[in-house]
């Protein structure tokens, strides 16, 4: 391995997404493209895919190679539609299954971040809550949720790092 190029989420509505991680969260728009070439499609796995994707940054990233952090996928084909039946209505995704993952965004402060995104009408599983072991102790955390419920935290790290 020599690093990470970038990461990536599927969902639902790349306009919607690509505003909420830009506009909300800070993001930078980097690129915009739509791919309907046979090399997507042997990438993916479907021989009729057509996907429209962004790339965005996190402002002030050292950059290599690559010039994005987050890939933002919506697959125009093909187009499932149909909701994870491991989903729990009140409460969102389901965190604790395999194969469930989530992003963390380092903020200076935890508690002004989710106020500012809750009057935004994020939706938070909890407010921050103090790390009180381990080595983040000192610190906060919260998980909420994007458009397409995907999970992300943000983390306030201890004054110490």
């Amino acid at each position: 391995m020599r690093g990470v190029w970038h990461f990536s989420f599927t969902v639902a509505d790349l306009d919607r997404s690509v505003a909420f991680y830009r506009d909300l969260l800070g993001f930078t728009l980097v690129h915009t493209q739509t791919q309907d070439n046979a090399y997507t499609r042997r990438l993916v796995g479907y021989p009729d895919a057509v996907l429209r994707v962004a790339q965005l940054a996190v402002p002030g990233q050292p950059r290599g190679v690559s010039t994005h952090d987050l890939e933002l996928v919506e697959y125009v084909r093909p187009r499932d539609p149909a909701r994870d039946p491991a989903r729990d209505p009140a409460r969102g995704p389901a965190r604790h299954l395999p194969g469930a993952a989530h992003l963390a965004l380092t903020v200076e402060d935890a508690r002004a971040e989710h106020a500012r995104l809750s009057a935004a009408g994020v939706r938070f599983v909890s407010p921050p809550a103090e790390i009180t072991a381990g080595v983040n102790q000192g610190g906060y955390a919260c998980y909420f949720l994007d458009p397409d419920e995907i999970t992300l935290e943000l983390v306030q790290p201890p004054a110490t790092l």
